[in-house]
């Protein structure tokens, strides 16, 4: 049988060492051996002796979730074998964090971690209840975390002679020691004439950088499965 399908980027390859890889652009491998979390409904297959189980996030999370819709439901993934993520298609990353590293990923934009690295639902300083994204997730320790996003990223450089103004639904993560606020663009008297569309920008200052897709988030993506 012949076709371009069995090429060898496609071939699932054996396990080497224990942790996350990039399958291909659009997908993750990570080889367990002992314990992973992920987004819930983000396995595509698997092989091995694993088990998926719902991860609690403590008290706190859990309220701040029920409360703005925002975060990130987990699970847990335990045992030994391989286990392959990916999320609409969506373009998938690897960062690796260092010990004195921290830094804020929307949640939707999360697709698996190690269970080595910390995670706490904060909100963006400033943002009140003014839309969407506005309570993203903090990440800290040593470990890899893979990301989804919905296209190529933009890496912008923050300075604090030149903030950076970007659309809430198009925010990735930023580094953590950036200042947030929310910028309103729009008059109220633009608005009541039915608006650009452009209402509210998260703004970061400081010195840093932002990470940003080419799209803004669609009903449904980044949702739970």
């Amino acid at each position: 049988m012949r076709s371009d399908l069995f090429k060898s980027e496609y071939q699932a390859q054996a396990p080497t060492a224990p942790g996350m890889s990039l399958q291909h652009s659009k997908a993750i491998k990570y080889v367990v051996n002992g314990e992973c979390h992920a987004r819930q409904g983000a396995m595509v297959a698997f092989r091995g002796n694993l088990q998926f189980e719902v991860k609690s996030q403590g008290v706190g999370n859990f309220l701040k979730r029920a409360v703005t819709g925002e975060g990130l439901a987990l699970m847990a993934v335990r045992g030994q074998g391989e286990v392959w993520f990916a999320h609409y298609a969506q373009n998938c990353f690897l960062i690796d964090l260092e010990q004195q590293d921290m830094l804020t990923i929307n949640g939707r934009n999360v697709l698996c971690f190690d269970p080595t690295l910390s995670y706490e639902i904060k909100m963006v300083s400033g943002a009140g209840m003014t839309g969407g994204g506005l309570f993203n997730c903090l990440f800290s320790g040593q470990g890899r975390i893979g990301l989804v996003c919905d296209g190529a990223p933009i890496i912008i450089p923050v300075t604090s002679q030149a903030p950076v103004y970007v659309d809430t639904d198009a925010v990735v993560g930023w580094s953590s020691g950036l200042n947030t606020s929310i910028n309103r663009s729009q008059s109220l008297k633009s608005m009541l004439r039915g608006g650009s569309g452009e209402v509210y920008q998260l703004v970061l200052q400081g010195e840093g950088f932002v990470i940003v897709q080419p799209s803004e988030a669609q009903p449904g993506v980044g949702e739970k499965k």
